[in-house]
């Protein structure tokens, strides 16, 4: 059966549990599983830890990203938890500007990965989601009308049925494994070494990145007196089960960094090695892939937690589409489309920086000089390097349909919303997004079928003269005309929100 046979609703819920089952509460899975949740769905995560890893890597939260917790209304609750930079330096050879992305977010907030998943999860939580910890998916097995997963529990095997299920499962994915999808690509850099650690002296910066010819490190803050170490060691290439000595990782941050802040104390070491790879496909019939499972990048520029954050935006509301019915042909297979194409970009832009980091043939070594030197006098590509790494200029606009309006696929800008005084609705395009349906912008409200009110809303964009605008909820342009006839907008939007 093809995929795109697939793509319809499911007449009945019986033999069901779940209308959505999802692998792994990592970032990823919690965004999604809170998306389908709030669309008043049957959601389940299975995730085989019972306590959260200590080995989250992630600090950095993007401006596309924090666009997106803004569609949910998690934004600023997230920002309280860290620190905001309005530049990024990749390893201390390539300044990367943010200061004036077109964004309510021109910034990178620094935060711990837990923080990020603690607001996921409350969220999901809150929406109805279940999340069961210790389930370990053993078996995967679908058909045409759903997907079966068996998972470990307490040493029993558990049986769970779904309309569709997604493994955002991490670079070792059970469920991409059980798939048999491919993940081909190599290793981006070895034997980085990891600590938690307490300081000293306190970095003047928030986050204190350095590269030299014996290695780089940096120092992230936790927020609460710890400090996160990541540190490489050109000379000391070691398999990841080799212990730490942590009197040389203090020896190699101080000589990289210029300076010794006295670490000491450390509750948490380790040795990780980072992989470029990508899925050959991020979908077989009813199974989906996203984040890690999907894609794993270089450290460079902290773009892995945030495609796979994206991912999950993409493809929550079209799997809420298909189980009520109403996605239009080939709506699911959109997400292998619009998304197989980023996390290539991103495998090519991060691996790109870290080579100019830490490479040491004499063209690298001249671009890392060059870049030094003439970094802050370039300011287009800084700004460029902004827009690409803070995930600002990803855009589904090659997906379009020929003819398209010339916004369609481009992530929407955050308009102002007209509203009456009186009126606690909402006053810009995000807040309207937080329904987590689409939204109808324009220069006056349209009067909607009532049959489409559980799937758009309309408002009025005064900065839209003439153009009306249907924005996905994932912050993209669906469709979009000017000046168009009532039968032009019934028929532009009868295309994404079903007859």
């Amino acid at each position: 059966m093809g995929e795109h046979a697939m793509d319809t609703a499911l007449n009945t819920t019986r033999n069901l549990d779940y209308d959505v089952l999802v692998v792994g509460a990592g970032p990823t899975g919690l965004l999604l599983a809170g998306d389908v949740a709030a669309a008043g769905l049957r959601v389940a995560v299975l995730e085989r830890r019972v306590e959260e890893s200590q080995l989250t890597r992630a600090f950095a939260v993007h401006a596309r990203t924090l666009e997106e917790l803004d569609a949910r209304g998690l934004a600023e609750e997230l920002l309280e938890t860290g620190a905001r930079l309005q530049s990024l330096s990749i390893f201390g050879a390539v300044k990367v500007d943010m200061s004036r992305l077109p964004s309510r977010f021109p910034e990178l907030l620094i935060t711990p990965q837990y923080q990020t998943e603690r607001v996921l999860l409350r969220r999901a939580l809150d929406a109805g989601a279940t999340v069961l910890r210790g389930a370990e998916v053993t078996a995967l097995r679908q058909d045409a009308d759903g997907v079966e997963l068996d998972a470990r529990i307490d040493g029993q095997v558990v049986t769970y049925r779904a309309a569709y299920a997604v493994g955002s499962d991490g670079v070792r994915s059970t469920v991409r494994q059980l798939l048999g999808v491919d993940y081909p690509g190599e290793s981006a850099i070895s034997s980085v070494m990891l600590a938690d650690v307490q300081l000293d002296t306190t970095p003047e910066e928030v986050l204190t990145v350095g590269a030299s010819k014996e290695g780089f490190a940096f120092l992230a803050p936790y927020g609460d007196g710890w400090y996160r170490i990541l540190a490489w060691d050109r000379s000391a290439q070691l398999p990841d089960s080799a212990p730490v000595d942590f009197d040389a990782l203090c020896r190699l941050v101080t000589t990289v960094l210029g300076k010794d802040y006295g670490l000491r104390d450390p509750r948490f070491v380790s040795r990780f090695h980072s992989d470029e790879r990508q899925a050959t496909t991020y979908r077989v019939g009813r199974v989906f892939l996203a984040g890690d499972a999907a894609h794993c990048h270089s450290p460079a520029g902290g773009q892995g937690m945030n495609t796979g954050l994206q991912d999950a935006a993409n493809l929550g509301w079209k799997l809420v589409a298909a189980v009520r019915g109403w996605a239009a042909p080939g709506l699911l297979d959109s997400y292998q489309a619009e998304r197989h194409p980023v996390g290539a970009h991103v495998l090519r832009t991060s691996g790109g920086l870290l080579r100019i980091a830490i490479g040491q043939s004499a063209p690298l070594r001249l671009a890392r000089a060059l870049a030094k030197a003439f970094g802050p006098h370039l300011t287009p590509l800084a700004r460029r390097g902004g827009l690409e790494v803070s995930g600002i200029s990803v855009s589904y606009r090659d997906q379009a349909p020929a003819g398209s309006h010339r916004l369609v696929g481009d992530r929407a800008a955050d308009v102002p919303l007209a509203a009456d005084p009186d009126d606690k609705g909402p006053t810009r395009l995000y807040e309207a997004l937080r329904e987590g349906r689409f939204v109808l912008a324009g220069p006056s409200s349209a009067s909607l079928p009532e049959d489409w009110s559980d799937r758009v809303v309309s408002a009025t964009a005064p900065s839209l003269t003439h153009e009306w605008v249907l924005v996905r909820p994932d912050g993209y342009v669906a469709w979009a005309a000017d000046n168009p006839s009532a039968e032009q907008l019934q028929a532009g939007l009868s295309g994404w929100l079903g007859e």
